[in-house]
């Protein structure tokens, strides 16, 4: 009979592990937390040292009660996630199990391999209290601020709002960039380029693009056509030389392994997977695959980090993996060595395959499409963290016309692809043209002939081109998460839920992928920068999170963060209960009529947003959804596209004229006259404008 009990928090982790650990073991799963503050009640004595008063949710309460049984008379190993939430899950379970086992210890390991896992038996340990007060302060403050806040939401906004430190934030991010792209107004400009070749027989074939950069050695801003095409008069019969060719090398460097932020960024960039879906896929990596005659092993190590550290036996074996199948001439002098942010939790590692040994390739007949497409960024991108720098030549041309106007061009050659080549052999992920990407060698310039200084070149053609200023994007799952990250707000296990809780909230939705504030979002961002100023405020924010780690590292204690904290902010809600203007009750008048009984439509504010409703409530209950502006799409229908929801909640948009036309889309159809310019939703300009029945938030 067995008479070891391991406690990990999920059967999948706990499959992969029971295979390493044999018959000596039973291997149970918690399936995640066993205590927690209770749902109806805050479950805190501020009067008391913020003591909580934990309970065994419902759903959990038949796991207990069997762990309890299991647990009897055996050595228990706690052995949940290496990170905080881990740490309180295994100080939870020891607080129920207490009186039951024979002895309990805590295990750790970053990657559920067989080796690892034999290691953190070897070397058990106590439970880190340090380690579950963070974790216990992080959630006393998040219930304080949800529970204070969130029913004065109830009462002036809607029902079933909440608020919360990290997505309150995150929120405002959203509805602030929406009001920066409200604001903005384009500016035109003008670019100017000369098609031109050389003169020479063997080089005249090859036409490239200069652009004019300077006039007189000045910079040159075009602002309009006018300007542009009096230029461009005076340079067509103009002659073209070469006025000066500089070539230099470029070396490019490798990129540290993922944390935790940076895979949701590129998994979004390059797949198109939202965070909550890379985390979703990350975590099956993590927890075992079978993977033929190995068994299930996890294939990388874990996902929720913000360290870019690399354990010295993986670096020895992808530094001999590189050199078998790739060259010696592909490794650095010495390994690279990245440097992890202030805040970094240094115990932990990168994000890394488990064995630089099992490529994406290999494996690929194991893994569905998606563990293949993620494991792939994550196996390529640490191979190459270890390898040599790409090397470049890159040719910058000087061309003199005319005497005063100097175009420029510049061409690049990679002379030595260096960690490119992992990407060339390996890469199969869809990318996307973004900023991102130009790190990793995704460049595309022009070839340039070879040119001597001094000669002429044939004209082929001027080319001036209008342009206008663009706003700023909006946010999308990569950006809102690096904009998070560098204000120091959350931290690598909260960016997933706090998108995922924003948009369950309808705080804001997706629109071609970009994520756009609701009209609710708006209004409570408003009334909570209003009346919560200091929750509202990122440098505050992120300075709490600097205190949370600071208890982790014990530098803190962490009831007296949450003595700092509470009076100032419950005095704040006591406040707001009185001054918080009541929003359900605001009116917005129409010149719309009621079909019903003739008195005037009224715009009101509901839990998804404004709709339409009778001024003659509660004696007549008419209402209706506020159109968008946009015309239905089907023929010979005059209708306009109205917002609405379906019986599980989910928005669409449908004709005002049904159920005579029954048309519906997912997504908002855009104007005839605006379809030609929709390079993406991030680049729409949107002007702000006082509301009306056709153009008011739709609903």
């Amino acid at each position: 009979m067995a008479k070891r009990l391991v406690i990990v928090e999920s059967p999948a982790k706990a499959k992969t592990i029971g295979k390493y650990l044999g018959r000596d073991y039973i291997v149970e799963a918690s399936f995640g937390h066993v205590r927690d503050l209770p749902r109806s009640k805050m479950g805190v004595d501020v009067d008391n040292q913020f003591e909580p008063k934990y309970v065994v949710p419902t759903k959990a309460r038949k796991r207990v009660t069997k762990l309890k049984k299991t647990a009897k008379g055996k050595d228990v190993f706690l052995a949940p996630d290496p990170d905080r939430e881990g740490e309180a899950i295994s100080w939870h379970l020891f607080e129920l199990l207490e009186k039951n086992p024979k002895s309990i210890k805590r295990v750790e390991f970053h990657e559920i391999t067989k080796d690892a896992v034999r290691r953190a038996f070897e070397h058990p340990r106590e439970i880190d209290q340090r380690l579950v007060n963070a974790q216990q302060a992080r959630r006393i403050l998040d219930r304080i601020v949800g529970y204070e806040i969130s029913p004065l939401l109830w009462k002036k906004v809607g029902k079933g709002l909440s608020a919360g430190r990290v997505q309150s934030i995150a929120l405002r991010l959203i509805v602030e960039r929406e009001d920066e792209i409200r604001r903005f107004v384009p500016k035109e400009y003008w670019s100017l380029e000369a098609q031109l070749s050389s003169k020479r027989p063997e080089e005249k074939d090859k036409v490239f693009v200069a652009k004019l950069d300077r006039v007189n050695q000045e910079k040159i801003d075009l602002n309009n056509a006018e300007e542009t095409e009096k230029i461009k008069t005076a340079l067509e019969k103009s002659e073209f030389q070469v006025s000066s060719i500089e070539k230099k090398e470029r070396n490019r460097k490798p990129q540290a392994p993922y944390t935790t932020s940076k895979l949701q960024q590129e998994a979004y960039n390059r797949l198109g997977f939202p965070a909550a879906k890379t985390m979703r896929i990350a975590q099956s990596l993590y927890e075992g695959v079978e993977i033929g005659e190995d068994a299930a092993v996890g294939l990388i190590t874990y996902m929720r980090t913000d360290s870019v550290r690399v354990a010295q036996t993986a670096l020895d074996e992808v530094t001999k993996y590189i050199k078998e199948h790739f060259g010696p001439e592909y490794l650095p002098e010495t390994p690279h060595v990245y440097k992890s942010k202030k805040s970094a939790q240094e115990a932990h590692e990168a994000i890394r395959p488990t064995s630089a040994y099992r490529p994406p390739e290999k494996i690929k007949s194991y893994l569905s499409m998606d563990e293949f497409k993620l494991y792939e960024l994550i196996w390529c991108k640490f191979v190459a963290s270890q390898m040599a720098h790409a090397k470049d030549q890159v040719t910058s041309i000087e061309i003199l016309a005319a005497e005063k106007y100097i175009f420029k061009t510049t061409g690049t050659i990679n002379v030595f692809p260096g960690f490119l080549k992992v990407f060339a052999d390996a890469l199969h992920a869809k990318k996307k043209k973004e900023k991102e990407e130009q790190k990793e060698g995704e460049e595309t310039h022009q070839a340039l002939p070879e040119l001597i200084q001094g000669e002429s070149l044939d004209l082929h053609e001027l080319i001036s081109s209008q342009h206008f200023t663009k706003p700023p994007a909006r946010f999308n799952d990569a950006s809102l998460v690096k904009a998070l990250e560098e204000d120091g707000i959350g931290r690598p296990s909260t960016y997933a839920p706090t998108i995922h809780t924003l948009l369950a909230r309808e705080y804001a939705e997706r629109q071609s992928g970009a994520l756009v504030p609701t009209d609710l979002g708006e209004v409570v961002v408003k009334q909570l920068v209003e009346h919560f100023p200091t929750i509202m405020d990122i440098e505050f924010t992120a300075n709490m999170e600097d205190e949370l780690d600071k208890i982790e590292e014990g530098d803190v204690d962490w009831v007296q963060v949450l003595k700092n904290f509470y009076p100032p902010f419950h005095q704040a809600v006591e406040t707001a209960q009185v001054e918080m203007k009541d929003m359900k009750q605001e009116l917005i008048e129409t010149e719309e009529t009621c079909e019903k009984c003739g008195k005037p439509m009224v715009i009101r504010r509901g839990r998804y947003g404004k709709f339409l409703a009778c001024s003659g409530f509660p004696e007549c209950r008419n209402t209706k959804p506020i159109s968008t502006g946009v015309a239905c799409p089907q023929p010979d229908c005059s209708g306009t596209l109205v917002k609405r929801r379906s019986r599980r909640g989910q928005p669409f948009y449908g004709c005002s004229n049904y159920p005579k036309c029954t048309f519906i889309a997912n997504k908002l159809p855009k104007p005839e006259e605006d379809k030609a310019d929709q390079s993406s939703a991030s680049e729409t300009n949107h002007d702000s404008h006082k509301p009306s029945v056709n153009d008011s938030t739709p609903q």
